[in-house]
């Protein structure tokens, strides 16, 4: 496709992802995939740091003397998921894998790494941005907050993720707003436990929450105007463990996902609205947890542009859809582009299983594109 791809570390790249894939840990949980992140990336050369916000590395190599610098991130947790394919390298922890293709983004980055340590063909400096918690929106602000941009500058950051139902190998660059806020709540319904028998003696959570469930489907079709995209989903409606017992409470874990502030706060507001009166009007009582604050993805068009014509020169414009789709999905990433400018691409992984699916496998063959594309972006942004 291209005159880097044959140069790359082809065999390596495949040892790592297929590694990593071996061994997930869950979001800010991920100790012994850092340490082997480190590992490759110090044997490299690169000056490496490691702990920034709690697991997060950054790996820097300087040539030449400018001063312009660049970040790459790359996120590396799993997902508390069974992986159901039978891979020869398939998750070697139970009930733990990476099914949302991380483990190929570190991968990626890596086989980038060893190619610009090797070659040198750029004036400035590189820094590798290997970031923790992705998955639970944690990991991005834990950086953030741990001195990232301040103790290693750059001029502006990229973030890449494979994406199934997009054509394969194919670069898709979208400028301004691209991904949705996520807003992770649990709320906790509680009523009066007894006996399945005598309701009339006890308070039922179950039948709070599940009126509560119907309820929030009406906020985005009501509320939101249809010229938006905002979801609300339960995800997960926790209660009890036999037939015969009305339990004591009920958990409801949702994921709200808005691409606007207003209709954020919002949605945010009925949902408070809703959890109050609907608990209250079964005899029950609520309580909301919320998780980390939501922030929309937003591309800089500046930077999206200059990289999608990276891109272009790089695989042929054929190759690259710009300007791209729109998800209502997340990332934490979100929060690197508030602080600093920058572009989020996804490469198309096929006609595979969705990322989060149990069945989810990644293209392999994405790796060089992946790869290809980071060296394009360091050579051509520090020349």
């Amino acid at each position: 496709m291209n005159a880097i791809t044959p140069e790359l570390d082809q065999r390596s790249m495949k040892q790592w992802f297929e590694q990593l894939h071996r061994m997930p840990e869950l979001s800010m949980q991920e100790g012994k995939t850092a340490e082997y992140i480190a590992s490759i990336v110090k044997d490299l050369g690169y000056e490496v740091e490691v702990g920034v916000g709690q697991h997060g590395i950054v790996a820097s190599l300087t040539v030449g003397d400018s001063p312009r610098a660049i970040g790459l991130r790359a996120d590396f947790d799993a997902l508390p998921i069974q992986e159901v394919n039978t891979l020869p390298y398939k998750s070697g922890v139970p009930g733990v894998s990476h099914l949302c293709g991380h483990d190929a983004h570190t991968a990626m980055l890596l086989g980038a790494a060893k190619y610009l340590a090797e070659k040198r063909n750029f004036n400035g400096t590189v820094r590798l941005i290997f970031q923790p918690g992705e998955e639970t929106m944690q990991g991005g602000p834990a950086m953030i907050e741990d001195g990232l941009f301040e103790r290693f500058p750059v001029d502006a950051v990229f973030g890449m993720h494979n994406m199934p139902g997009l054509e394969t190998g194919k670069l898709y660059f979208t400028p301004g707003t691209t991904m949705a806020a996520v807003d992770n709540w649990e709320i906790e319904i509680t009523g009066k436990g007894g006996h399945g028998s005598m309701p009339e003696l006890s308070i039922d959570p179950v039948v709070a929450g599940a009126s509560l469930v119907m309820a929030l489907q009406t906020i985005v079709s009501r509320n939101v105007s249809p010229a938006n995209k905002a979801v609300v989903t339960v995800g997960a409606f926790l209660a009890g463990n036999a037939g015969n017992v009305i339990a004591h409470s009920a958990i409801l874990r949702l994921s709200i996902r808005t691409t606007t502030p207003e209709d954020r706060d919002m949605v945010l507001q009925h949902i408070r609205r809703l959890v109050a009166s609907q608990s209250e009007s079964f005899g029950c009582t609520a309580e909301i947890r919320t998780g980390v604050p939501g922030a929309v993805l937003v591309n800089d068009p500046e930077e999206t542009e200059k990289a999608a014509d990276i891109a272009r020169k790089t695989f042929g414009a054929e190759n690259v859809i710009c300007p791209g789709p729109t998800y209502l999905g997340s990332e934490d990433f979100a929060f690197m582009l508030q602080k600093k400018k920058g572009t989020y691409c996804f490469v198309g992984n096929g006609n595979t299983k969705m990322v989060h699916h149990p069945e989810y496998v990644f293209d392999q063959n994405n790796l060089s594109i992946g790869a290809t594309y980071w060296v394009a972006l360091t050579e051509s942004y520090l020349a």
